[in-house]
């Protein structure tokens, strides 16, 4: 499903239950229908297919697909599998097998996906049964291709909080490159992109002073920090293209770093790796050495490294910091965030990391369509690369290192990676502002935030302690990180999933407990008033002249 953090087999038959049934990203539907629908999704067709699942071997089944997801049941009575895909999730359909294909369900469709899992469906080979389903499964994954709008705009679902209103540009007012200022020592963190000073090392008097500038709003400053993301290599590389880094005859007091981080394509290979040996099978005698090979976590460490060294020059009052890469809306963005939600405990609630993410990532320009591939069939395009899923698993890193410093759960940080793809809410539609305000975006669509923000229990952390200039330095070591196996290893059931703590399990349970006292409550008391008001009922014990208890949890 589209935001459970489980394994997609359901334990036990849906069919021929009558009941409501809501699931935990807030989805409503009667278990009676054949599929749960969204406001504003509508069914298109359905058929009887083959799942071909690599764990438990063919699996007949019925496949819906509608214009927001494609939904399988199974039909077998030993098996209560369901699939639950947003079409968004979708990045290649692929025609298996021919009209002549021998052996066993060899005829069929092949589809890859962007959350780390293939689906493959097997057909009857007569009549080209396959090519309305191809057909339809293509219009409706890739909108963009046939003039088609993105689901995000049909979707009429409400909600209690309405989502875009938890970032206001005003209210979080900065000059365009200015990320964060220190309360108390005043350094800040400012980002760019390169300079451009190509290999005739051409100068700006206008940047050098603006530059220089920023250095003297700190006079106790004798240098302006540069951190620059790139390998130098690549640094040096770019000048050929017109690009470059700050040298020190043209930029005087400064010194600059280079962070080794790789660029996009690095990481788009690296995650590839990853796929191959999570998905579908885990190979646990060389599972140290396959997960090393793919260099993920190794990447995962710079990061976070980079990100430390940031946050500790601005937190010791040593310098005031300058962040780029090549065009500064990829890695400049992961180190500029992390380093916020070291410094800033108010970036590690709930809304202040949906603020974090609208400022240094939405309105910052990141490029979340080429990056992600919204509505787009051309899956090989060269600009798709996992930048904002690195991002998002350095949280969760820092999460597992400080269990009670964030607001939020790991179901949080799931639930935003789900939606980044599934195109069911507004928020990370386009590539910048600009683009956004033409398609009026804060007005035709939803945002995820609203999901998240009407439903808060349902992703925070029951350990969270509220602590007021606690700076965090997490030991970006190998030794202390690790693959996130309840996100990347989730879609294979012979992987025990990662139960949740029994405390956190109690805590919940402890809530709904409390919702249900609090109801029955209000209940007795309306119930209590009534008969109050009532003047031919007179009181016969003198409990109810009591007056109305308001009980606090």
């Amino acid at each position: 499903m589209a935001s459970a953090p489980t394994s997609q087999y359901n334990s036990r038959s849906l069919e021929n239950e009558s009941i409501k049934r809501t699931s935990r990203d807030g989805v409503s539907w009667d278990l009676s229908e054949a599929l749960p629908r969204l406001p504003g999704e509508t069914r298109i067709t359905d058929k009887e297919v083959i799942y071909i699942c690599p764990f438990n071997g063919p699996i007949k089944g019925r496949v819906y697909i509608t214009n927001y997801r494609l939904y399988l049941r199974s039909l077998e009575m030993d098996s209560a599998l369901i699939l639950d895909v947003p079409l968004g999730v979708i990045s290649r359909i692929e025609k298996m097998g021919g009209a002549t294909s021998r052996g066993e369900n060899s005829y069929g469709l092949d589809i890859t996906c962007k959350d780390m899992r293939n689906l493959r469906f097997a057909l009857k080979q007569e009549g080209h049964s396959r090519r309305d389903m191809f057909e339809i499964l293509t219009r409706y994954a890739f909108p963009l291709a046939h003039s088609l709008p993105i689901f995000a705009f049909l979707n009429e679902e409400k909600f209690d909080v309405d989502g875009w209103m938890v970032y206001n540009p005003v209210e979080e007012y900065r000059r365009q490159v200015l990320s964060w200022i220190h309360p108390e020592n005043k350094t800040v963190i400012v980002r760019c992109s390169q300079p451009l000073v190509g290999m005739s090392g051409k100068r700006n008097k206008d940047d050098e002073k603006y530059l220089d500038v920023i250095r003297e709003t700190n006079r106790q400053i004798s240098k302006l920090t540069i951190y620059d993301a790139r390998p130098n290599v690549n640094a040096v590389a770019n000048k050929a293209t017109g690009g470059g880094y700050e040298s020190d005859d043209a930029y005087h007091n400064t010194e600059l770093f280079f962070l080794d981080i790789h660029n996009i394509h690095v990481m788009r290979e690296s995650l590839k790796k990853v796929k191959d040996i999570v998905y579908p099978n885990v190979e646990e005698s060389h599972w140290l050495s396959s997960l090393e090979s793919t260099h993920w976590l190794e990447h995962i460490k710079l990061i976070l490294t980079g990100a430390i060294q940031v946050a500790d020059k601005v937190s010791s009052g040593k310098s005031s910091v300058l962040v780029h890469c090549s065009d500064g809306w990829d890695r400049t963005a992961q180190l500029t965030s992390l380093a916020m939600l070291m410094l800033d405990s108010f970036y590690r609630s709930i809304e202040g990391f949906e603020i974090l993410v609208q400022k240094e990532w939405i309105s910052f320009g990141h490029k979340f369509a080429s990056r992600i591939g919204h509505g787009d069939k051309n899956h090989a395009d060269a600009d798709r690369s996992p930048i904002f899923l690195q991002f998002i698993d350095c949280v969760w890193q820092m999460s597992k290192q400080f269990p009670t410093a964030f607001e939020f759960n790991e179901r949080f940080l799931m639930t935003i990676l789900d939606h980044l793809y599934s195109c069911r809410f507004g928020t990370f539609l386009y590539n910048c502002e600009s683009a956004r305000e033409r398609q009026k975006v804060t007005e035709r669509t939803v945002s995820l935030w609203s999901l998240i923000n009407s439903n808060k229990d349902t992703f925070k952390n029951p350990f969270y302690t509220k602590e007021i200039n606690r700076v965090l330095y997490p030991v970006a070591s190998m030794r202390h990180l690790e693959l996130w196996v309840n996100y990347y290893i989730r879609w294979n059931p012979r992987i025990k999933q990662q139960q949740p703590n029994p405390v956190e399990q109690r805590y919940m349970e402890l809530l709904a407990l409390r919702d249900e006292y609090i109801k029955r409550l209000e209940e007795l008391q309306l119930a209590n008033s009534a008969k109050l008001s009532d003047p031919s009922t007179s009181p016969s014990s003198p409990s109810q002249l009591l007056p109305h208890v308001q009980t606090q949890f």
